[in-house]
């Protein structure tokens, strides 16, 4: 990409985010911006199962980066925000993926409309929106509003961002929109102490 092509897609990135938080596209309690987790030891996922490719776990991924988009299909915030930042991300960090020093994984954590947002709808929507990461499937117990995976993450609602560093520590964790130059310079410096 030219200079130019990431200016525009930085002011692409920048007008799609105020247009969903201004619009009230975030999922949840609020649009306020949380950083909640940060410092505290990355939960293990609960999942009941992968679309898409296998994420594997926290545990597993130790020794690497990893980026994570909790989302709902339905979601306008992840439509206009999150989903294409995981796109840009996935082109800033390429060589990072290929290499092993990062893993990018989507989960669906499902809090309302669980009808609506089921496996085969969200099997279409991976399909059609082009989505090349792994994608989660937030496990819900029985009986459950709340999914497990979003239950230990404490998030707040869709679209949510967390980072884990090599240790699997949280460095990052914020819902809705926020500076996504800052963290991607955050990335680019945990990716520098990671192993390959």
């Amino acid at each position: 990409m030219t200079s130019r092509q990431h200016q525009t897609r930085r002011t692409s990135l920048a007008k799609s985010a105020a247009i969903a938080a201004a619009a009230a596209g975030m999922t949840g309690a609020s649009a306020h911006h949380v950083l909640a987790a940060a410092g505290k030891p990355a939960p293990e996922w609960d999942l009941s199962g992968w679309l898409n490719g296998d994420g594997g776990s926290v545990d597993g991924n130790k020794g690497k980066v990893i980026i994570i988009d909790f989302f709902q299909l339905w979601c306008p915030g992840c439509n206009k925000f999150s989903g294409p930042l995981m796109k840009h991300w996935q082109q800033v960090f390429a060589d990072d993926i290929k290499s092993g020093r990062l893993q990018m994984v989507k989960i669906h954590t499902v809090f309302e409309g669980h009808k609506y947002q089921n496996n085969d709808r969200l099997k279409a929507y991976i399909k059609e929106k082009e989505i090349a990461l792994p994608v989660g499937l937030d496990r819900h117990k029985d009986g459950s509003h709340l999914p497990e995976t979003m239950l230990a993450y404490n998030t707040r609602g869709t679209p949510e961002t967390a980072v884990i560093d090599k240790d699997g520590v949280i460095r990052f964790q914020e819902f809705g929109f926020f500076d996504y130059e800052k963290v991607q310079t955050m990335v680019t410096k945990l990716l520098s102490e990671a192993k390959v």
